[in-house]
């Protein structure tokens, strides 16, 4: 299996062209789609929804591209993990997160064998001419030591605002899915101690278990599919409703 996730859409060639590469030289790989519809160069978005979803799959080669600083000196690289999978993509702090749902980082290599490139390797789509390769070498048996250096400092996202005191929550966004559910950097546990009735950001909320359990059009908090806190309207968007990005803090008092 090799799993396969990116910021590049679906109304261009750039996935088909990542998969052409697969099917050419790993033919016997199932490729699954986690999703190419990651906001343009939001690694932290790509790193959660990545993180968020190996552990549902089957071992194997983890593809994944969100790489605002493609063709800089930022370092190519591939992974190991604790349970045996193997990560391919940027290092741009992308992959870590999900390295440590699978057990930790066994070992990292900087990616400086050519051989494993395509022939002609653009300077804007390392997808299709470092990474996808890369990944079907993995695929295929070859060894990761291969692939270049052994490094171990590898990029690290920021670690995201959590406070935590009597009377309040607060915390950076962490996703904001399809359906305009925000997700916190809060793990669920924090919100065994809250009552049922909070306020979201200054709006009424209810803390219960499911969308269900709030009225319709009303903020529900609970914990969610991975473990974390979030914040969802019983039939409509928590981000529209409180005008929440990416990029925002949340704060929950009671």
């Amino acid at each position: 299996m090799i799993s396969f996730t990116t910021d590049y859409g679906l109304s261009d060639g750039f996935v088909a062209a990542c998969h052409g590469v697969l099917a050419r030289l790993a033919p016997a790989a199932r490729v699954i789609d986690v999703t190419h519809l990651v906001p343009p160069g939001d690694v932290r978005r790509g790193a959660a929804v990545l993180a968020q979803t190996v552990p549902s799959l089957p071992r194997g080669v983890h593809l994944a591209v969100v790489d605002p600083g493609v063709g800089t000196a930022r370092r190519p690289v591939a992974l190991a993990t604790g349970d045996g999978s193997l990560l391919v993509g940027p290092d741009n702090g992308l992959l870590l997160p999900a390295a440590a749902a699978l057990g930790g980082v066994a070992t990292a290599v900087h990616l400086t064998n050519r051989v494993w490139f395509a022939a002609s390797v653009s300077s804007t789509f390392h997808g299709r001419d470092i990474f996808a390769p890369v990944a079907a070498r993995l695929f295929s048996g070859a060894p990761l030591s291969e692939g270049g250096p052994e490094i171990t400092d590898l990029v690290a996202l920021p670690d995201p605002y959590v406070e935590q005191r009597p009377g309040l929550l607060a915390s950076d966004v962490l996703t904001v899915d399809h359906f305009g559910n925000v997700q916190l950097a809060v793990p669920a546990s924090a919100l065994a101690s809250l009552p049922a009735a909070v306020l979201v950001d200054g709006a009424p909320a209810v803390h219960a278990a499911t969308f269900g359990d709030a009225g319709p059009d009303e903020l529900v908090l609970f914990a969610d599919s991975a473990g974390y806190a979030a914040v969802a309207v019983n039939g409509g968007s928590a981000a529209d409703r409180l005008s929440l990005t990416p990029d925002s803090r949340v704060t929950i008092t009671y």
